[in-house]
């Protein structure tokens, strides 16, 4: 009788081991990017991705989804850097990974799948073109303003002035050759595209500009242990606020629905085991809670890392544990080499990333099958822009429900009148207050002298307000039928 051989895990060690290397060349400009973007010391994009790697990674939840600083995020951090100081964004962030965790230990990790999902479109949509507008200046060398209307708006104006500066149309044109260089590497060969295409680009304007010498602004370097600073006890002090409550709230539920629904995305890109939803949203939580205490980024489940991860032949959670260890090694080995990185360049990339988070093709599918979902997403998307990112997610949140209640309320109304006997009268469907008004104006056009049956056997739902009035009505219209009976008599 011979002996079972267990099988190897080797093979899926190599696999994750090569997938991990491609991984850790798709974050390395992002998590440097998302950082200058979102006004913090680029080496704390790095410190998130790396708690990304080694504490989600290490984490049950999706085995495939990576995680790290997401372009998602950077406009958020971007305004709550701007009105709480660096100091407090540790905070802000250490109570939303706890406030994940909660949620998470309470099984709520699925209920954020019952989010809309043209909320979170019209919420990324929002994200998109405020980050696109601020980059454009960053692309510049020119300061954006800090609204996101304004950034918008003050966009002609920044283009004539960055036409009469030379070293301005310098920038400008280093960061278009970027975004050139990231639309057109997927139509490259198979071999070349083996590098990812943001390490590409950042790296050929990067030896472009060391090679012409050009004068553009390149990243800031402070140095890592410089850079981490664990937030105070007067930074918690900040909390607080009500709108420190509400920056707090709008990284729970923008982080959460992000990866939750970016593990929906990458569940459908293999056929490995399915995510469990409330321990992701833990894992996240704790992820959070690490770079809140280290006083870094928030981090969402990234799904350019994701895709890239699972397209790289990953089997298993080691390649995104391996990952952090890779920017683990760069941030410890190689921190230098980060000063010559053009800014330009890193916001060509989010540039380019804002223009993926609008779901143009989407809306324009949605308006022509399901124009209240279209409606939804747009005005998601306006209230971000206008008026900031936590009150545009509630009004987009508020219009949902109020759609979802509108269509759920249908109540049809079926009359049947043979000029003799009692008119017929069937409701058919739910019948709520958000149908009140047209149910009474159809009965009151009724005849005021003719006696009506009503058959409520085929509603499904009678609430009060509707009960009461048609009792009201029934009174009311049964007094008059008698009274007109008695007229006749007389």
């Amino acid at each position: 009788m011979s002996a079972t051989v267990p099988r190897t895990s080797f093979p899926d060690l190599r696999r994750d081991f090569a997938a991990s290397l491609v991984v850790f060349l798709v974050a390395l400009p992002l998590c440097v990017g998302v950082a200058v973007a979102s006004g913090v010391p680029a080496e704390l994009g790095l410190v998130t991705g790396i708690v990304g790697g080694l504490v989600t990674g290490m984490m049950r939840g999706s085995s495939l989804q990576v995680s790290g600083p997401a372009a998602g995020l950077t406009v958020l951090v971007l305004e709550a850097v701007t009105a709480f100081g660096l100091s407090v964004l540790g905070a802000i962030v250490l109570a939303a990974g706890l406030l994940q965790i909660l949620l998470g230990l309470l099984r709520l990790g699925r209920c954020f799948r019952a989010v809309s999902v043209s909320v979170v479109e019209g919420m990324l949509a929002g994200i998109g073109l405020v980050l696109i507008a601020g980059q454009l200046y960053a692309m510049a060398g020119l300061d954006a303003p800090a609204a996101g209307l304004d950034k918008i708006a003050g966009l002609p104006g920044a283009l004539l002035r960055a036409a009469g500066n030379t070293e301005a149309l310098l920038s400008v044109a280093l960061g278009a050759g970027t975004i050139a260089v990231l639309v057109l590497w997927r139509r490259l060969p198979g071999r070349a595209r083996a590098v990812p295409a943001p390490l590409a680009a950042v790296g050929l304007a990067t030896l472009t500009v060391l090679l012409a010498g050009l004068p553009v602004a390149t990243v800031e370097v402070r140095g890592l242990l410089d850079s981490v600073r664990p937030p105070s006890a007067e930074a918690f002090g900040e909390l607080a606020s009500l709108a420190a409550i509400g920056t707090v709230l709008a990284f729970t539920l923008i982080a959460s629905a992000e990866s939750l629904f970016g593990a929906a995305a990458v569940d459908r890109l293999h056929d490995g085991p399915r995510t469990d939803y409330d321990k992701e949203l833990v894992a996240q939580g704790t992820g959070n809670a690490v770079c809140g205490v280290l006083g870094a980024l928030p981090m969402t489940a990234v799904i350019v890392r994701s895709a890239a991860n699972v397209q790289a032949g990953a089997r298993t959670k080691a390649a995104r544990v391996l990952h952090g260890v890779w920017l683990l090694l760069f941030a410890a080995l190689f921190p230098s080499v980060l000063a010559y990185i053009p800014v330009p360049a890193l916001a060509a990339v989010l540039v380019h990333a804002g223009g993926k988070l609008v779901p143009a093709a989407e809306l324009a599918h949605l308006w022509r099958r399901q124009r209240g979902e279209a409606f939804v997403l747009g005005v998601t998307a306006l209230a971000i822009v206008t008026i900031g990112m936590f009150e545009g997610v509630v009004a987009g949140l508020a219009l949902a429900v109020a759609k979802t209640a509108w269509e759920a309320s249908h109540l049809r109304l079926d009359i049947v009148d043979h000029g003799t006997g009692p008119i017929r009268v069937r409701l058919i469907g739910n019948a709520t207050f958000l149908r009140l008004p047209n149910l009474l104006d159809s009965l009151e056009a009724l005849p005021p002298e003719r006696p009506v049956a009503m058959d409520l056997t085929e509603v499904h739902h009678l609430d009060h307000a509707c009960r009461t009035a048609l009792d009201t009505w029934s009174e009311r219209h049964r007094g008059t039928v008698t009274g007109h009976t008695k007229a006749l008599s007389k």
